[in-house]
């Protein structure tokens, strides 16, 4: 089928116009990511560079320029995206607006023709003779039928051109717009990429003095990993205690299969292990503030390739004095002072544990009910450093298990 110019303008039009909605869908989608990562950097500033007096290791000074350098990357990545896309809508405005402009010639064209066809026989006279000298009174009526369609058809292409010259006017300030919206995307850019820089050349000098003494920081590295594989140990001993404990008192058959580390649950553990698993990717924050200092998982020191870390969960640092508070309902399992470290507490729910470690205090006891957001403790601040960093782990029965699958947005 072969289409008119106008129907073919008309097709692209919706073309255009349902291209220019999913656009404008991703453009929401992409406005709403960089807010979160403003909101990300500003927590970043306001947890790591609070005050230029704070004393900090080179060290932690380097891994705090990563976390931000890494969020001003992602602001800028996702910066460019929206500009991108902006273009893209632009250009997609400018051939919508060509098209209309076209449509709107013919439109006024056509219309044009019709009014000076009506001027030319606009007489009362004109149309009562034109109905007279009709043949017979069948041609009569589809002369007077023609001339109310004409009249109709004429008062319609009044109110079409009315209509596409509304688009057209919407269209070019909406065209203002979105090339002011680039611009100011362009401008925050360029200002990101500036501070970026900034602080890579800072980072860089850093690094020079990690380098110049790499095997002391090196081995530094190394002793606090042993340490973190200490008490990760005890904590590991310590849910292998307890799941023996509970299976010797719940009563609850088992076999030697499941026995041996794993919880054997009653119909109420059960329940509260399903409603945590199916919360998967929804649960709080172990703090209301808070930043992921180091991710789960082993990894090369960025700084020091020969040096491997390991994080059995996440540490994040958070705000003086806060309070750590449960992710989700449970009962408190154990409540432990860890040798050489602070406090922890294990939440257990089914067979799912969450750990909240180094607490200053701890405001539950073992055997506690708890519920989801109820406070267990203060998070502890370091007296010389001023920083506040929790470490949080989520294990199923002895299996451990990345913080990051579990809570939003983490």
């Amino acid at each position: 089928m072969r289409l008119t110019p106008s129907l073919g303008i008309t097709v692209l039009f919706l073309f255009l116009a349902a291209s220019g909605l999913a656009q404008s869908k991703k453009q929401k989608e992409l406005e709403a990511k960089r807010q979160r990562i403003l909101t990300e950097i500003k927590e970043i500033n306001s947890l790591l560079f609070k005050t230029r007096g704070e004393k900090k290791s080179v060290l932690a000074e380097v891994e705090d320029l990563d976390l931000r350098i890494a969020a001003r990357e992602n602001l800028i990545r996702v910066t460019n995206q929206q500009a991108n896309l902006l273009t893209r809508e632009i250009n997609t405005n400018l051939t919508t607006i060509d098209q209309l402009r076209t449509e709107l010639a013919t439109l006024k064209e056509d219309y044009a023709s019709m009014i000076n066809k009506s001027y030319k026989s606009k007489s009362q006279q004109s149309r009562v003779m034109f109905l007279l000298s009709s043949e017979n009174f069948l041609q009569a009526y589809k002369r007077m039928k023609y001339m109310k369609q004409y009249t109709n058809h004429r008062k319609q292409q009044g109110l079409s051109i009315q209509q596409k010259t509304k688009e057209l006017q919407e269209l070019n300030e909406s065209l203002i717009q979105q090339k002011k919206d680039k611009q100011k995307l362009i401008e925050e850019n360029r200002v990101t990429k500036a501070a970026l820089n900034e602080e890579k050349k800072n980072q860089e000098a850093l690094i020079a003095t990690l380098r110049k003494d790499e095997s002391k920081f090196a081995t530094q590295i190394r002793d606090k990993q042993r340490e973190a594989n200490r008490i990760d140990k005890q904590i590991d001993d310590l849910i292998k205690a307890a799941i023996a404990a509970s299976n010797k008192s719940s009563g609850v058959k088992t076999t030697a299969a499941t026995a041996k580390n794993t919880f054997a649950l009653t119909p109420e553990a059960k329940a509260i292990a399903t409603s945590f698993k199916n919360n998967k990717g929804k649960l709080i924050w172990p703090v209301e503030k808070g930043r992921v200092l180091n991710a789960y998982g082993t990894r090369q020191h960025p700084q020091f390739p020969n040096v491997r870390q390991t994080f059995n969960g996440v540490e994040i640092i958070t705000e003086p004095d806060a309070t750590a508070r449960a992710v989700f309902k449970g009962e408190v399992m154990q409540v432990q002072q860890l040798k050489g470290a602070n406090k922890a507490v294990y939440i257990r729910h089914g067979d799912y544990i969450t750990i909240y470690n180094n607490l200053a205090s701890v405001n539950v006891k073992k055997g506690d009910k708890v519920s989801t957001k109820q406070t267990i403790g203060k998070v502890f601040t370091h007296p010389v450093t001023k920083r506040a960093v929790i470490k949080f782990f989520v294990y199923q029965n002895t299996k451990k298990m990345n913080p990051a699958d579990w809570v939003y947005r983490m």
